[in-house]
């Protein structure tokens, strides 16, 4: 299984002369989604492209569908198996389904999907092509394909018997309360009366061979196409292709980050055992549901160079913000230690106390509590870690002293065997049914009143990041990792 990232980049790209600005985040539990009613189309030859990052593997999502009956076309991520299923419906109670082998679970990484769909090819294989990350799928666990030139239920806004003309992004097109997607979506696009492959919307880095996207405003859209970019706050379901605009159920403005295929923040990991805790709100959220045992909470990137920064929002005083070795935050010990318990861990504790090596140790810390913003700066370049709670940074620590390390702990004194090849990721631990919010930078449900961002203008935090320290982002990885 695979629980963390450790290179720069995975499904992003750090360089380029075209970036994505934004993203829209997803949560099911809120029932977000985006719907639109259809027009009439090509029903044979279509594509559909869009970049998706899950923060909640291991359930049913709904990424792209048309139509309430059979799913006229529908993109989904399976239950437990995380396989990519892509359905095509016709009349008379026709469905085909192609499923992959490839599994989709990775929350560290923006997969671009792409389906291209054109009945009227003589050869069977050519009628469904589903691409991921510029490379076309052909090991799947199933596959059923429609006739030649076989009429679909997509691009239809009615038919005899059953209505067909919703669209859904995120949700079934009836706008069902099941399956609904988890994570961030960029770029979704459609493209009627063409099948395209994925250079119309993407190519290989020159330098770093990852597939990143390119500028598709020049594409003709078609009849019932669209092109969300996600771009405007006040209108998240813009269809800037100049088609009708998208219906936003339960999204607002805050749903927008700018955590997107061009450049990937961290987010809370949500591939270990946490064993109670539930990880939602693009991985920004986290809920001890189980109090049995302590709960170590802990991101998806992690760093071994450079100076790092990143905001806890407590939920209780019994809470530890830190960081980890990462060695240590592997298996089962995050649904058994909390930061600090180990002593390749160092937390600060709630309750006003810094902890390693499973013992509270000397140091000037006051207590925290529920809404009380925790900062972390990881200096990794020098080896050591400071906290600042709501601004005032703690045992009057300066993360800007770098070799003197005032005020900070060095990462050495709760781990012997420390060296400068580690790799550490940050973390938030429970001990009680209670809520955090994490902000690597690139969103949070805990919407900052302030928009402080690094040097380099990444991130959107409650207090400016140290001179120096940066957002954890792949950007920021390729430049100071």
């Amino acid at each position: 299984m695979e629980v963390l990232q450790r290179t720069a980049n995975r499904g992003s790209i750090s360089t380029g002369s075209y970036d994505v600005d934004n993203s829209l985040k997803f949560e099911a539990a809120n029932n977000e989604s985006l719907q639109r009613a259809a027009v009439t189309g090509n029903r044979r030859t279509f594509t559909q492209s869009c970049w998706l990052k899950r923060s909640a593997p291991g359930l049913i999502q709904q990424i792209i569908c048309y139509g309430s009956f059979h799913h006229a076309m529908r993109c989904m991520i399976g239950d437990s198996d995380d396989q990519l299923y892509v359905d095509i419906a016709g009349e008379p109670n026709a469905l085909y389904r192609t499923v992959t082998n490839r599994r989709f679970r990775d929350p560290a990484a923006w997969y671009h999907i792409v389906i291209a769909i054109d009945t009227t090819q003589s050869t069977e294989a050519n009628r469904l092509k589903i691409y991921v990350n510029g490379v076309q799928e052909t090991s799947f666990a199933s596959q059923s394909l429609p006739a030649q030139n076989f009429d679909t239920l997509a691009n239809i806004a009615s038919s005899p018997g059953a209505v067909f003309g919703n669209m859904g992004i995120g949700a079934l097109p009836n706008n069902s309360l099941n399956n609904r997607t988890n994570g961030y979506f960029a770029e979704a696009i459609s493209v009627d009366g063409q099948a395209l492959d994925p250079t119309s919307f993407g190519e290989f880095d020159s330098d770093s061979g990852i597939w990143k996207p390119i500028d598709v405003s020049g594409l003709s859209f078609g009849n019932n196409g669209y092109y969300l970019d996600f771009k405007d706050s006040s209108n998240l379901g813009n269809d800037v292709s100049g088609g009708t605009d998208w219906t936003e159920n339960n999204i607002t403005a805050a749903d927008q980050a700018t955590d997107t295929p061009t450049n990937s923040f961290a987010i809370f990991n949500s591939l270990y055992d946490y064993d109670g805790v539930v990880i939602n709100e693009g991985g920004s959220k986290t809920t001890n549901e189980n109090a049995a045992n302590w709960r170590s909470i802990v991101s998806n990137i992690a760093v071994q160079n450079g100076k790092w920064y990143a905001e806890i929002t407590a939920g209780s005083t019994t809470g530890f913000v830190g960081v980890g070795l990462v060695e240590e935050m592997t298996g089962n010990l995050p649904k058994t230690q909390y930061l600090g318990q180990l002593g390749e861990s160092i937390g600060y504790y709630g309750q006003g106390l810094l902890f390693y090596s499973g013992a509270s140790q000397t140091g000037s810390f006051t207590g925290f509590g529920t809404g009380d913003v925790i900062g972390i700066a990881l200096d990794k370049t020098n080896g050591f870690v400071y906290w600042h709670k709501n601004g005032t940074y703690q045992n009057s620590g300066d993360p800007t002293s770098g070799a003197t390390g005032t005020g900070g702990v060095a990462l050495s004194s709760g781990y012997s065997g420390y060296a400068q090849s580690d790799y550490y990721i940050m973390g938030y631990g429970h001990s009680t049914t209670s809520t955090a919010y994490a902000n690597f930078g690139g969103y949070t449900a805990d919407t900052p009143s302030s928009a402080e961002s690094d040097a380099n203008g990444y991130g959107t935090f409650e207090y400016a990041p140290p001179s120096g320290y940066f957002a954890l982002c792949t950007k920021n990885l390729a430049e100071h990792g």
